[in-house]
């Protein structure tokens, strides 16, 4: 549905900070250093990234309100963006819906008054009649749940009620393509998780086409059905969110994405989709490698802290076990982590509560060999 090609933004440097790039025409700092990425409808397609990462400046590029530097952005056939043919269609006639981090809710107009508002300033060519606005006006507060509150001033709304009145005045002009910008950011913890699956059921029953951006790892990952993972301006990595999350495709997706154990390590042999290879501390077996390295080859382990298992006593019929001393152990209520020292290498391990070994504890800890990531090194 969309197709955003080559996509770069770039400035002129003069604070002498930045990091920087030398080009033709002097330094420039590229904000996007030259993104792909398409988005198939029906589907919630996540930008996902630290701060500065240039995420919020390819959905403000998309919807037209950042000029890219170069590229091309496509929605559905039309060009709504191209570099090389001096193509930039205006953002109020893209088709577009948009949802803010902040939600620019308009504090002197009621609840209906905030939805019908961007129906009542279109031309009058495409301006709707006062019944057909009244109908969809009604229609987007429903899906929303706002409808017993249609004639409440605007500010008299909660956080997590106003942010669903944002998400209803984008929905009442039937937009091709809603763009959410860190809509969850300004609500509290609670609210924001609860909100995460609000949107989702809406997204689902609705079959919007969305880009969603956010820094929020576990929001990203509840709520998408792809994920393009991003870092100084390009992507590192698109999936789905259990693909992004077990098969990090680099260091940055791995440490970005939840929390990892990482070892350095040479590879000894390949055998299929198998890998052996050797640490510091000893050999480890990878089972289900799709893209194997080649014998003699430095690759990065990583493994998540629940693929760790432990267990007082050694087992020797399983594979990937050593041996060790548990440094520290941490209750967070659901889980619990345990810090096992092996050599100088720390390991986490995340387990069950009941699970709870003393620090100085010596204990045996394996990891199953398809939980065994390896990562290219940087």
């Amino acid at each position: 549905m969309l197709t955003v090609e080559s996509l770069k933004k770039s400035y002129d440097d003069t604070s002498g900070r930045s990091a920087k790039r030398k080009s033709d025409q002097g330094t420039r700092v590229y904000a996007v250093g030259g993104v792909d990425f398409e988005v198939h409808e029906g589907e919630l397609f996540t930008l996902l990234g630290p701060s500065g990462c240039g995420k919020t400046t390819t959905l403000r590029a998309v919807a037209g309100l950042e000029r890219p530097t170069e590229g091309r952005v496509t929605l559905g056939g039309t060009v709504l963006f191209d570099s090389d043919h001096g193509v930039n269609v205006h953002a109020n006639r893209r088709g577009l819906g948009m949802v803010f981090q902040s939600y620019a809710i308009w504090p002197h107009l009621s609840v209906f008054k905030n939805v019908s508002f961007p129906l009542e300033v279109m031309p009058r060519a495409k301006r709707p009649g006062r019944k057909e606005i009244e109908d969809r006006v009604g229609q987007a507060l429903e899906v929303t749940e706002l409808g017993a509150y249609s004639s409440r001033p605007a500010t008299k709304l909660s956080g997590g009620q106003q942010q669903r009145l944002a998400l209803a005045r984008a929905l009442v002009t039937r937009p091709d393509l809603m763009l959410l910008d860190e809509p969850l950011s300004n609500l509290d913890a609670k609210l924001r998780e609860s909100m995460r699956f609000e949107l989702k059921r809406l997204q689902r029953e609705l079959n919007l086409t969305a880009i969603y951006v956010t820094h929020d790892q576990s929001e990203a990952l509840v709520m998408s059905n792809r994920i393009a993972v991003m870092n100084k301006g390009r992507i590192e990595q698109i999936g789905k969110p259990r693909e992004i999350y077990t098969k990090p495709a680099t260091r940055f997706v791995a440490e970005f994405i939840g929390t990892s154990n990482f070892m350095e390590a040479k590879v000894v042999s390949v055998t299929g989709d198998e890998v052996a290879v050797d640490t510091a501390q000893g050999r480890l077996l990878a089972r289900g490698v799709e893209a194997p390295p080649a014998a003699g080859d430095t690759v990065l382990i990583s493994v998540r802290p629940e693929c760790v298992d432990l267990s007082r006593e050694r087992r020797g019929d399983v594979p990937n076990e050593w041996a060790g001393t548990v440094l520290t152990r941490a209750f967070m209520g659901d889980v619990v982590d345990h810090i096992v020292g092996v050599g100088d290498l720390e390991i986490r391990n995340r387990s069950n509560p009941n699970l709870s070994i003393a620090p100085g504890t010596e204990v045996y800890f394996s990891v199953p060999p398809d939980k065994v990531t390896l990562v290219p090194v940087d």
